[in-house]
């Protein structure tokens, strides 16, 4: 019989072989609590037989969450999985028009929330006709723990809703087999063991905070330090405090750390590596954690495709400063040329970790079985990949392909810009053009210093001295704020709309 196939294996042996190792700590306004993998298999069982007989869900069931960070929410999605049912983790920076529209859409059994989310929840399952309960309920002892078979690998375990920068949100449907592959590919790239310990900030909500090293780590044996939220100061704190030899991170989150002021005294060295679940990263924002010897390692994937496909090893962050990496094992990636000659094209996924369908039943993969992330990359002699942009983002003006990422990337590292995005408008000479929108950071301002005032003009300079001249924008804005979704993504369909309309 093979071992490990389901979530449920897994934890039964850390549970049997290493009873008292810690699985989970969480830290909630610095004060830690921790279970042990053997307290994680108990919660697990009670939160089983409660999902079951007190609150009769099933197999094929959704069971919606809907808070920050919290240990039982790693509880709720091994229960789930034993009972063959589905977890559907909602995104607390949601509008509730937009969770109601998920839970019309996949119809859950029932609403779990915490405490900082009990009012919206309690509203939420009145709407919808279904019972909402408190997290904190789902684990409490019960009489007796019954014996419940574990689901098959193939039984859908995790919904989690795209961010619908392209139109109305879909669910995309991950099996058991999607996880444990995917988890797999994430031990093996980030060699993670049972003696590491894991810093988790970013939000389970998302497969990049829940599937990229939080739930491998927990496969693997390690140790989880969970936060209910990313806060700089708190992740700084937890360094000296927890000692974490890895952590996940985004652009803004690097950002927040290096710009917070106890950023220059922490003390980083019980960090192998920092990974980042971004399709592009900054290379300001990479050199910092590279001057401090702190390997920066990229992983590019989409909701739909584990998200553990390509990725940047530690031995390569240094030489491989903007690239995605290599294909993670079992995953094959191919471009999709426009033309023969062509170096840019669309990444096209084929793994065992990508989901195949959409809820319901939509497909999610095209007939020969691959995934079209709408993402364009080009690839080096050595095999690595780099994204240069999303597909509906390209501008050409005057025959020529400017890809906006470059742009942006350049325009994000330069002292006066906080953010910005690069998007194309209609222009009746060139065909389109480039236009740069800018969140300008505030700066002091000295006498005789006009830097503000010429803010444009030193922006057109600096991009002059990197890129060629049919890349410039054409046109500059300076905005107090980007129109962003919940996940951070900027909408940039929304700046076109809404700022430059066409003519």
């Amino acid at each position: 019989m093979q071992t490990d196939s389901v979530l449920d294996d897994i934890l039964a042996r850390h549970a049997r072989e290493r009873p008292q190792a810690l699985a989970l700590r969480t830290v909630i306004s610095g004060v830690r609590r921790d279970l042990s993998y053997q307290d994680l298999a108990r919660r697990t069982g009670y939160a089983a037989d409660r999902l079951r007989h007190a609150w009769g869900v099933r197999g094929g069931d959704r069971v919606a969450y809907l808070g920050l960070n919290q240990a039982d929410q790693i509880v709720l999605l091994f229960a789930l999985a034993r009972l063959g049912a589905m977890l559907v983790p909602l995104n607390y920076r949601l509008a509730p028009p937009e969770w109601s529209a998920i839970l019309a859409d996949c119809t859950p059994r029932c609403l779990l929330h915490d405490a900082n989310w009990a009012a919206a929840a309690t509203t939420l399952a009145h709407q919808h006709e279904i019972a909402a309960h408190a997290l904190e309920a789902l684990a409490a002892p019960a009489a007796l723990q019954s014996v419940i078979a574990p689901a098959p690998a193939s039984a859908p375990v995790l919904l989690v809703y795209t961010s619908g920068t392209t139109g109305q949100p879909k669910g995309a449907l991950h099996t058991q087999s999607n996880l444990m592959v995917n988890a797999a590919a994430a031990i093996d790239v980030q060699t993670l063991t049972a003696s590491d310990t894991i810093a988790t900030v970013l939000p389970l909500f998302h497969v990049g905070g829940l599937c990229i090293q939080t739930l491998p780590a927990l496969c693997a044996g390690a140790a989880v330090t969970l936060h209910e939220r990313f806060d700089a100061g708190a992740l700084l704190a937890s360094l000296a405090h927890d000692r974490p030899s890895l952590t996940l991170q985004v652009p803004a989150t690097m950002k927040a750390l290096i710009e917070h002021p106890d950023w220059p005294g922490t003390d980083l060295s019980s960090l192998r590596a920092v990974w980042a679940g971004s399709s592009m990263l900054p290379e300001a924002l990479v050199a910092a954690f590279h001057v401090r010897g702190v390997p920066v390692c990229n992983v590019y994937g989409a909701t739909e495709t584990g998200p553990f496909s390509i990725a940047l090893p530690p031995r390569h962050a240094f030489s491989h400063v903007g690239s995605c990496g290599w294909p993670a094992p079992g995953v094959e990636v191919r471009l999709a040329l426009p033309a023969a000659g062509a170096e840019v094209g669309e990444v096209l996924l084929r793994a065992p970790n990508v989901v195949a369908c959409y809820w319901p039943d939509r497909p999610a993969l095209d007939a020969q079985g691959w995934f079209h992330s709408g993402d364009l990359a080009r690839q080096a002699p050595d095999g690595s990949y780099t994204i240069v942009g999303r597909a509906r983002d390209l501008i050409i003006s005057g025959g020529e392909n400017i890809y906006p990422a470059e742009i942006e990337n350049l325009l994000a590292s330069h002292p006066l810009v906080t953010e910005c995005a690069v998007i194309g408008q209609p222009d009746a000479q060139w065909g389109e053009i480039a236009v740069a929108v800018v969140v300008l950071r505030p700066q002091p301002i000295q006498d005789n210093d006009d830097t503000l005032l010429d803010w444009e003009q030193t922006l057109r300079d600096f991009l002059g001295a990197h890129i060629a001249r049919y890349k410039q924008p054409r046109r500059w804005l300076a905005l107090p704020k980007l129109p962003k979704t919940a996940l951070g993504k900027v909408q940039k369909r929304q700046l076109v709309d809404q700022l430059l309309p066409s003519k």
